[in-house]
C-alpha cells in the first residue's frame, strides 16, 4: 500500500512534527511534506496555537520556493483539520492548492475532526490514504490523543532512584542520586510536558523552581501544585510568575478553603481551585478532568512518595519515567507510598515500553498494564 518513497517522506514529516515538541500546546505536534515529480517542494510544522499549521507552513513554503503544489502528494502526520478553529480547515486549503495525493499517518482523534477531514478531501477527488507510521505519530502526540480520546492529559511520573528502589535519604537528602546526563533528559522530558505538576511535602522539603532549564525551550510548563490545606509558602519558587507569550499562573489545587490565604495567593497571580474528595483530600481523578478541560495534553509529575502512591493508587499514572543509578542506598525513602498488599495480583501492573542508558543511568518507562 505505501511505498519506499512513501516511508521516507513520512520520516521526513515526523521529524518536522518534533519541531513543534515544546511549543505547540494545546494543538497536536504535526508535520507536513509536500512531494512533486519526486522532489520535496515544501515542507513545514504546526506553529504555536493561533498561528499555522503544518499543512498551511509547508504550502507556504512551496509557494516561497516558487513551486506549485497542484499535483503533489502531501505527505502529514495527522489528518488535516476540517474545522474552524483559531486557524481556517487544513483540508480546505490542500483542497484550493489542488494536491492530487494525501498521505496521513493517522486519523485526528478530535471529535471535531475524527475522519472528517478525510472525508473532505476524497469529496474533493484527492487519492487519500491513512495509516502510514501511525505507531510513531501516536507515540509523538500521546498526550493529545489522551486529551481527545478521555478528557485526560497523559500522566507521566518522574522519579530518580538508587539500584534498590531508593529516592533520598531519612533525613531528605537527595542531590544527586543521578548523574548529570539522566537529569538534563529528564528537563527534556519536562519541556514536552504542557504542565509539571508536584505536591506540599515537595514544595517544604525542597523549594523547587519546576522550570526547564537544561534544554532550550521558548515555553515554560505550566506548575501545578496538589495542596489540600493551602500550606504553601507564599514565596515558594514554583509560584513565580512567567512572563512572556506562553507565562500562565500557578495552579494550585487544595481540599479545604482559606480564604484569606486563598486571596493572598490570588493577589501573587496564583489560581486557586478548591476540589475535596470523600476523605478530605484533594480530588486527584477530577483534577485531571480540570486539567484536561484546560487543555493540558501532557502532565509531568515530579513529587514525593505519596503523591507519587496516590497517582497510582487512583489510577492517574499513565506512565512512569524511572531513572535508576547503579548505586545502593540501603534504609531510605521509596519511590511510593503504597498500601501493603494481601495479593500479589492486587498489584499496579505496569508493562515496559522502552530501558535505555542515559550517561552511567537507565532510564526507564513503563506504562499501565490496561493501556492498549
Amino acid at each position: 500500500m505505501f511505498s519506499d518513497t512513501d516511508h521516507a517522506a513520512m520520516q521526513q514529516a515526523l521529524a518536522l512534527a518534533t519541531l513543534g515538541l515544546y511549543i505547540t500546546t494545546p494543538n497536536p505536534r504535526v508535520g507536513c511534506v509536500l512531494i512533486k515529480h519526486g522532489q520535496v517542494i515544501g515542507q513545514g510544522s504546526t506553529q504555536p496555537a493561533g498561528q499555522d499549521h503544518a499543512e498551511v507552513q509547508a504550502l507556504k513554503d512551496a509557494a516561497a520556493r516558487g513551486f506549485d503544489p497542484s499535483g503533489a502528494t502531501a505527505y502529514v502526520t495527522l489528518e488535516p483539520c476540517s474545522h474552524f478553529g483559531r486557524t481556517p480547515p487544513c483540508a480546505d486549503a490542500l483542497v484550493r492548492a489542488g494536491v492530487a495525493r494525501v498521505v496521513a499517518a493517522m486519523e485526528d482523534p478530535n471529535p471535531s475532526v475524527s475522519g472528517r477531514g478525510l472525508q473532505r478531501l476524497r469529496a474533493a477527488g484527492i487519492d487519500v490514504r491513512c495509516g502510514l507510521l501511525e505507531k510513531e505519530a501516536r507515540e509523538l502526540n500521546i498526550g493529545f490523543v489522551s486529551r481527545m480520546t478521555r478528557g485526560l492529559p497523559w500522566v507521566r511520573v518522574k522519579v530518580a532512584a538508587s539500584l534498590d528502589g531508593r529516592t533520598a535519604l531519612h533525613d531528605g537528602t537527595s542531590q544527586w542520586i543521578t548523574g548529570q546526563a539522566a537529569r538534563d533528559d529528564g528537563h527534556a522530558w519536562r519541556a514536552r510536558a504542557c504542565a509539571i505538576l508536584t505536591g506540599i511535602g515537595t514544595v517544604r522539603d525542597d523549594d523547587p523552581q519546576l522550570t526547564v532549564r537544561a534544554v532550550e525551550t521558548p515555553r515554560q510548563p505550566q506548575r501545578v501544585l496538589v495542596d489540600s490545606r493551602l500550606e504553601v509558602p507564599l514565596d515558594a519558587r514554583m509560584l513565580a510568575p512567567q512572563h512572556g507569550p506562553f507565562g500562565r499562573p500557578a495552579l494550585v489545587f487544595c481540599a479545604v478553603d482559606a480564604p484569606e490565604r486563598r486571596r493572598e495567593l490570588e493577589a501573587r497571580g496564583v489560581e486557586v481551585i478548591v476540589l475535596a474528595n470523600a476523605q478530605g483530600k484533594v480530588d486527584l481523578h477530577q483534577m485531571m478532568v480540570e486539567l484536561g478541560r484546560r487543555g493540558i495534553n501532557e502532565l509531568h509529575a515530579e513529587a514525593g512518595n505519596k503523591l507519587n502512591g496516590s497517582l497510582v493508587r487512583e489510577h492517574c499514572a499513565d506512565e512512569l519515567l524511572v531513572y535508576l543509578a547503579p548505586r545502593l542506598l540501603g534504609d531510605a525513602q521509596g519511590m511510593f507510598n503504597l498500601p501493603a498488599l494481601a495479593r500479589l495480583e492486587d498489584a499496579p501492573a505496569f508493562r515496559w515500553h522502552e530501558v535505555r542508558q542515559i550517561g552511567d543511568d537507565l532510564r526507564l518507562l513503563a506504562r499501565r498494564a490496561d493501556h492498549a
